[in-house]
């Protein structure tokens, strides 16, 4: 394996920098801003969550980013049609198609792909037609990662926050799930709960090929700076991925 293909990508996630602005008005601190210092750092593209309360991110801050911002950007978001039609005008890298819910307080658990699948491939046709890279937000669950493939999807992001609990065996199941999701031919990234103790052992999984970050490193932040908490992640990341010491279960999915 060449360095390049084992290149691990990191996603930094900037909505809570726009969580802190909202709790005081105005325009301090910029999410842009932190995306560009987040790209300066070492990550290789911005995500962000434009929920429909719009409870961090903000429209206009999206636009913010895809006129200032050279990177990629990873627009997270609902399979709802407003929504599409912000895709359709802003025209970001990717999509990731996240399940939502008013109450909860983050992203909990991944989409019931299996349950909504002729919608969720109608929706991500609708993307892919926009040229829009589509990935959904998925559990490590054969059934759920089978249903993704035939939805269309070229990217699965596996949700990583029971693992990131501490519940016994999720490593294993994760570890089983992006290699039988690569096996298929999807392209596997990761993400929920992951900070400097924990990454190691999801970024060693050979066939993982991105981890998106955010509520950790913007509270990392506030006692390193923001460039740091982002250089000594992908040190994390780079020392596990050399390590490459990670051996697959046959425990089910």
């Amino acid at each position: 394996m060449t360095a390049l293909s084992n290149h691990l990508r990191l996603g930094v996630n900037v909505d809570h920098v726009a969580t802190l602005r909202n709790a005081r008005g105005g325009q301090f601190p910029d999410p842009v801003e932190a995306a560009v210092c987040a790209i300066r750092a070492g990550a290789d593209g911005i995500t962000v969550h434009l929920r429909e309360d719009r409870r961090h991110i903000r429209d206009a801050d999206v636009v913010r980013l895809k006129e200032e911002l050279a990177a990629p950007i990873n627009l997270e978001m609902a399979a709802t049609p407003e929504m599409l039609d912000i895709a359709r005008a802003i025209r970001p890298h990717a999509c990731c198609i996240v399940p939502e819910k008013r109450e909860e307080r983050t992203t909990e658990g991944g989409l019931d792909i299996w349950g909504h699948e002729a919608a969720l491939t109608d929706y991500t046709r609708r993307l892919t037609d926009l040229g829009i890279r589509v990935s959904l937000f998925c559990p490590p669950q054969k059934k759920q990662i089978d249903a993704a493939k035939r939805v269309c999807a070229p990217v699965v992001e596996l949700y990583t926050g029971h693992y990131a609990e501490g519940r016994e065996g999720e490593l294993a199941r994760l570890q089983q799930a992006v290699a039988y999701a690569a096996s298929l031919g999807l392209e596997v990234h990761g993400g929920h709960g992951l900070t400097f103790e924990n990454v190691a052992p999801i970024a060693a999984i050979p066939e993982m090929r991105e981890l998106n970050i955010g509520h950790f490193l913007i509270g990392a932040a506030i006692f390193t700076g923001l460039e740091v908490a982002i250089r000594t992640m992908r040190e994390h990341m780079h020392h596990a991925r050399e390590g490459k010491a990670v051996s697959h279960t046959s425990e089910r999915l």
